[in-house]
């Protein structure tokens, strides 16, 4: 009997998770929605009035430059940790075991400082006086100091920076659960080393770079303080202007439509990935 009341009363154990979901995520998103659709008044925040004004702002040229700048970035970032953070990971992968450890801690030790302070020294390093500048100097490379910081180039270096941990995490859990014998045997049946690798380790480890990319391009689309920092508030992203519009715009409704937008946006790939892939890689690594 005590047996059948425990297996009964099973659901205690999840409620607690369902109910924290419930409050904590879901309820935020629901009332994003509906103040989305709310219409703004100035000095007094918004009212319960229904509206599409909020979304049909978005056609104005100004903001639709801020979302391609957005997808730009998002796009350039992903495109250069995918060519630096493949190979890192593929060769990682194949460490001993001594070696994996010790690539993995030198990975995580930037988590633990602040991001902010992570990217406050890339303003020293990035100014004209800075260390990139003076090394470029003494190679002979330039012949002045280059501008280089509160420029696009600085948010990319910063974006890259930020988010390169996650495309050589997700390369590098793939590479590990690769069955190997099945590169030797492509081998043994004739096959180059570079044909075996576009035949065989890519496909199988492409999962893992479909899930660096997700992680990679969804964050750059919404993280603001990589480019007020480096880029000086002269590239605005999306959540730059989300931000701007919940304090300094104080227009309530029209950040929440336009982080809903951005959600939409990020659902959607999450569901193309879904699609193309046919895995659940990426959930396993979330």
């Amino acid at each position: 009997m005590n047996a059948l009341k425990g297996a009964g009363r099973w659901w205690l154990c999840i409620a607690p998770m369902y109910l924290f979901t419930l409050v904590f995520v879901l309820g935020p998103v629901l009332y994003m929605v509906a103040v989305s659709f709310a219409q703004n008044e100035a000095g007094t925040g918004f009212r319960w009035a229904f509206t599409l004004e909020n979304f049909s702002k978005m056609r104005d040229p100004i903001y639709l430059q801020c979302f391609r700048e957005s997808f730009q970035l998002a796009l350039s970032t992903t495109v250069l940790n995918a060519l630096i953070g493949y190979p890192f990971g593929y060769f990682m992968g194949r460490l001993s075991a001594k070696g994996k450890r010790i690539m993995m801690f030198l990975i995580m030790v930037p988590f633990w400082t602040s991001s902010l302070i992570r990217l406050y020294g890339w303003l020293i390093l990035l100014q004209a006086k800075g260390a990139v500048n003076n090394l470029l100097l003494a190679l002979g490379i330039i012949d002045a100091p280059l501008k280089i910081l509160y420029t696009y180039p600085a948010v990319l270096i910063g974006m890259v920076y930020g988010l390169l941990p996650f495309m050589i995490l997700a390369v590098y859990t793939s590479v590990e659960k690769m069955d190997w014998t099945l590169v030797e045997a492509s081998r043994d049946l004739g096959a180059s080393r570079a044909k075996a690798f576009f035949t065989v380790t890519l496909p199988m480890t492409l999962p893992g770079l479909m899930s660096g990319v997700i992680l990679t391009f969804v964050p750059s689309m919404g993280l603001f303080f990589i480019a007020d920092l480096l880029g000086g508030n002269k590239i605005v992203l999306v959540g730059s202007l989300i931000q701007d519009q919940m304090t300094r715009g104080s227009n309530q409704p029209f950040a929440a439509a336009l982080a809903l937008v951005l959600a939409a946006m990020t659902t959607l790939m999450l569901w193309g990935y879904r699609k193309l892939t046919g895995t659940s890689e990426l959930e396993g690594m979330l």
